[in-house]
């Protein structure tokens, strides 16, 4: 099914269904604007990374801290996946990817006549 390149906190479940494989990314507080997903050969990368600034005082910087929010993961995808027509969206905290299985061409039944 799927090796996973890099670790990251983000949880990922990950379920295999009959046309595809439905990927689940625990991300709330996030906008749908803010994902980077992408299929490079057989790797599949989703990330997210940015940057924020937290003050409390604003004209007097009693305290100022910058944080950061990002993660990155990345899986292999087998050969049983078409890498093209992976599709996602965002809701309710969760980032919902389906990856869709090739079709296989089911052998048809062929009357030869002998002649």
């Amino acid at each position: 099914m799927f090796n996973q390149e890099n670790f990251a906190n983000v949880p990922v479940n990950i379920h295999d269904g009959a046309n595809g494989y439905q990927m689940s990314v625990v991300a709330p507080g996030l906008e749908k604007s803010d994902f980077n997903l992408n299929v490079d050969g057989n790797i599949l990368t989703i990330s997210y990374e940015k940057s924020e600034e937290k003050t409390e005082d604003a004209d007097n910087w009693v305290r100022k801290e910058f944080s950061m929010k990002s993660f990155k993961r990345s899986f292999t995808l087998n050969e049983k996946v078409d890498g093209n027509k992976i599709s996602a969206q965002y809701k309710n905290g969760i980032l919902e990817i389906f990856i869709p299985k090739k079709e296989i061409a089911i052998p048809k039944k062929v009357e030869i006549t002998v002649n």
